[in-house]
């Protein structure tokens, strides 16, 4: 497997909540403001998202989002953080040292 292809299934588990402890969320504030249920449903559509193509994903880490949700545009973010969240990872591919940052903003505060 490259290091690509581990990236992407670490991001994917992320996404979905499967790493516990190397995800931390971010919520911009319009999402912040979401009614529970839109956040909930937000959420859902993250952790679903499959729709990977060379314009959203270049380097194959599907690390990238963007998704409709009651008319407006969101975007999702994965980056990577050493464990301090002080810098860059090093090696995102090592979950002993990476801690990936996922942010979920309205595409305004882009």
């Amino acid at each position: 497997m490259s290091p690509n292809d581990k990236i992407a299934l670490l991001n994917d588990k992320a996404r979905k909540g499967w790493l516990p402890g190397s995800t931390k969320i971010l919520l911009t504030r319009m999402v912040t403001a979401l009614p529970e249920l839109e956040l909930a449903e937000l959420r859902r559509a993250v952790a679903a998202f499959d729709t990977f193509t060379e314009d959203n994903d270049p380097y194959g880490e599907r690390d990238f989002g963007a998704i409709e949700l009651g008319g407006e545009r969101c975007f999702w973010k994965i980056d990577y953080y050493d464990r301090s969240l002080r810098c860059g990872a090093e090696d995102p591919s090592d979950t002993s040292e990476t801690m990936r940052v996922l942010t979920l903003m309205h595409a305004s505060e882009y």
